[in-house]
């Protein structure tokens, strides 16, 4: 026979649970984005990353909430000091010419989900990323403007990066597919 004291102890052992895994979950993605910022390309003064492919996923793993805590846990704990961005960390990676595309990733990772939500066939998959990608590129170039002129700022912080981040979305699909089949 269930008691009261142990259904309440039963549902609090639940959220426990799922406390937990939600944590280790937006860890999971947060460290994940550290790991990719070292898988680099160095072609000036922004380089490729595997960075957005993490951001995207994300937003539709954990969803638009969830998807945001991991990339803001992830620039708190860079702007703390843990060199996990791509060239580096610490409060002065503020002056960085790639701190507006990290920027973009809290709100990347939110439409991400928030669209995936939504929808969930392929088509609306990648206009979810889409929106994602556009999101780190308006941070993005909106922070080199600081610095540069707007032609100077496409010919480094866009033009250089379409083509990878279309491979990178198609790839993203096919990651996400295949992690929702094994949940």
């Amino acid at each position: 026979m269930l008691t009261n004291s142990k259904i309440t102890k039963s549902i609090s052992s639940d959220h426990d649970v799922s406390l937990i895994k939600n944590i280790i979950s937006i860890l999971f993605f947060s460290v994940l984005t550290g790991i990719s910022a070292g898988l680099k390309i160095e072609i000036g003064a922004i380089p490729i990353t595997m960075q957005t492919l993490i951001v995207l996923l994300s937003g539709a793993y954990l969803g638009s909430k969830k998807g945001a805590i991991s990339q803001l846990t992830y620039l708190t704990i860079g702007i703390t000091g843990i060199p996990w961005f791509t060239r580096g960390g610490g409060l002065a990676y503020i002056l960085s010419p790639t701190f507006g595309y990290l920027l973009g990733f809290i709100p990347a990772a939110y439409i991400v989900g928030m669209l995936i939500k939504e929808n969930k066939n392929s088509l609306s998959i990648i206009k979810s990323f889409i929106a994602g990608n556009f999101f780190i590129y308006s941070f993005g170039i909106l922070w080199l403007l600081r610095t540069f002129s707007l032609s100077q700022t496409l010919t480094i912080g866009l033009y250089p990066f379409i083509l990878g981040d279309i491979l990178k979305i198609f790839l993203a699909i096919i990651i996400l597919k295949n992690i929702k089949h094994e949940k």
